[in-house]
């Protein structure tokens, strides 16, 4: 793989990695309702999850998705299933107070970074990026150091970007607004995340 090619792949990881959905939404919404920290272990779960998907498009899963192609139809359809369900309790939490500092800390490294995995595992978004963008413009016979800099690649981009994200909605003004309107915006949340996991099981 030439220069040229990496750095073009890398630039389209980066497109799809900034595009709007379920990763981004959630990373959103963490970073207003429980702050950076829980933001930034979001953020890495969700890069760990992209590399995942990229490394099984690096070693064959575009192949297992042409040989039987009902296993993508039954991953859009969990996966946009779990993100719906995520949305439903978003919605019937939404009127309950967040609480004062103590009882509204941030969860634990290890549920927020699980979370950002989940979300991205259940995500056929990337999927369908890696299986078929990525692994199709990166040649068979690519030296395993390119890939593995291309992993590192898609963790950085994703990772960056969602911690970006988290910061700006964890800011004082960001989050003082969320909570006088805590119950109205956890429900465009949850709408918005219904939405997509609706989208994404029945397309």
């Amino acid at each position: 793989m030439t220069l040229a090619a990496f750095l073009a792949l890398a630039s389209v990881q980066m497109m799809a990695a900034i595009s709007p959905g379920p990763a981004v939404l959630m990373t959103a919404r963490t970073g207003i309702s429980r702050g950076m920290r829980a933001g930034v272990f979001l953020a890495a779960g969700i890069g760990a999850g992209a590399v995942f998907w990229a490394a099984c498009a690096l070693f064959g899963l575009g192949v297992i998705f042409k040989v039987a192609p009902a296993l993508l139809t039954v991953l859009k359809v969990v996966g946009g299933l779990w993100l719906v369900w995520i949305a439903i309790q978003m919605w019937r939490h939404a009127a309950e107070p967040l609480g004062d500092s103590d009882d509204a800390a941030p969860p634990t490294a290890r549920a927020a970074f699980w979370r950002g995995i989940t979300v991205q595992l259940a995500n056929p978004k990337p999927v369908v990026f890696f299986g078929a963008v990525f692994a199709g413009l990166v040649p068979p016979d690519t030296a395993l150091w390119i890939k593995a800099a291309l992993l590192a690649v898609v963790f950085s981009t994703d990772f960056l970007w969602n911690v970006l994200v988290a910061r700006l909605f964890s800011l004082d003004r960001t989050r003082a607004v969320y909570l006088s309107l805590k119950t109205l915006i956890d429900r465009v949340f949850g709408g918005f995340l219904a939405l997509l996991g609706a989208k994404i099981a029945l397309t």
